[in-house]
């Protein structure tokens, strides 16, 4: 049966998009495949799969870079993720890409990230090293783990292009590139990959002025605008304006050099910083540790859950809260109630 909606949707792709946009009508499809949506592109499903999945609701307690914070306004790893979104379609819209399919692969990068972070990340990986009980395990990553669940876990059968968009996007420590905005799979994935850069490096930079872990930003990190909102919107427009009309998302090297030195000096004063001031960081790699060995143990998980992978996925999979929770359960002796 036709489907008027949707194909009046693909039509208008073909038409108004550019040339280099992934266009939901050539996807290369699904793993699996299945009966077109009447209303809804293939992107727009994929979109809508991850934002009603599991996963992506338990990024509202999980860390950004502070734990678990009382504080109302910090980050969490959802907030970041609805920020990668946000710039990124704005990115998009400019330069006539396929929004719909930047959500989607927005909304999934970090579907994938531990409890507490990236030292949860780092202390899962290093559990996983030092007790090498499945050969086919050597590490963790959480790029890895977000495909992870949307293939496996959750099985929400995603087209290849937002499948591919998900994976490879963090850099950890490492400088940006040119080569960064170079195309891996489609243009949309370049643009949540430069636009998730964009995000974090503001609005952790804001959340440590509030933290007070730094009492003022130095003033050559002005350049671009003496506020948040001014210095995405100044990274964004450079973005734009130096990839219109390209297969390849590109930045000025003046903002190049600037996105780097900011990066570098954030490691330096706030995330390097962050576990020296406080102790809660180095507490939190050991309940990941704790949490992945004392469930690789056989009978404290399911079938057919047990085994190191199983471990990996359900501790990887909490939340910050409920991995403390459980780490007090297990470890902390309860209060005795006499029976009535």
């Amino acid at each position: 049966m036709p489907h008027p909606i949707r194909e009046s949707t693909e039509q208008r792709e073909l038409l108004q998009l550019s040339e280099f946009a992934a266009k939901a009508s050539q996807s290369q499809g699904r793993r699996r495949g299945i009966d077109p949506d009447p209303v809804r592109t293939c992107y727009q499903r994929d979109r809508d799969r991850v934002l009603h999945s599991k996963a992506f609701r338990r990024l509202k307690h999980k860390t950004q870079v502070f734990i678990d914070p009382r504080g109302d306004h910090y980050r969490t790893r959802l907030t970041h993720t609805l920020e990668v979104a946000q710039i990124a379609r704005t990115v998009g819209r400019a330069l006539r890409l396929n929004e719909d399919l930047i959500e989607a692969i927005a909304l999934g990068h970090d579907l994938g990230h531990t409890p507490f972070g990236h030292p949860g990340e780092s202390a899962l990986d290093e559990a996983i090293r030092e007790s090498p009980s499945d050969p086919g395990l050597t590490g963790f990553s959480h790029s890895d783990q977000s495909l992870r669940i949307v293939d496996v876990l959750e099985d929400l059968n995603l087209t290849f292009e937002t499948r591919l968009g998900i994976t490879g996007h963090s850099k950890g420590q490492g400088d940006l590139t040119t080569a960064d905005g170079q195309s891996r799979s489609t243009v949309e994935a370049s643009v949540v990959r430069i636009c998730d850069r964009i995000a974090y490096l503001n609005h952790d930079l804001d959340d440590a002025m509030r933290s007070r872990i730094v009492d003022e930003i130095p003033a050559r990190f002005q350049v671009y605008g003496d506020t948040q909102g001014l210095r995405i919107g100044s990274m964004v427009q450079d973005v734009i304006e130096n990839s219109l009309d390209s297969a390849e998302i590109q930045f000025s090297p003046a903002l190049l050099d600037f996105m780097n030195e900011l990066k570098d000096w954030l490691f330096e004063n706030v995330y390097h910083r962050y576990p020296v001031l406080y102790s809660d960081i180095a507490k939190a790699q050991r309940i990941v540790k704790f949490l992945y060995r004392h469930f690789l143990e056989p009978g404290t998980l399911p079938e057919p859950y047990a085994g190191a992978q199983g471990a990996v996925d359900y501790v990887a999979g909490m939340t910050d809260r409920f991995a403390i929770e459980t780490f007090t359960d297990l470890q902390l002796p309860q209060v005795w109630i006499t029976p009535v």
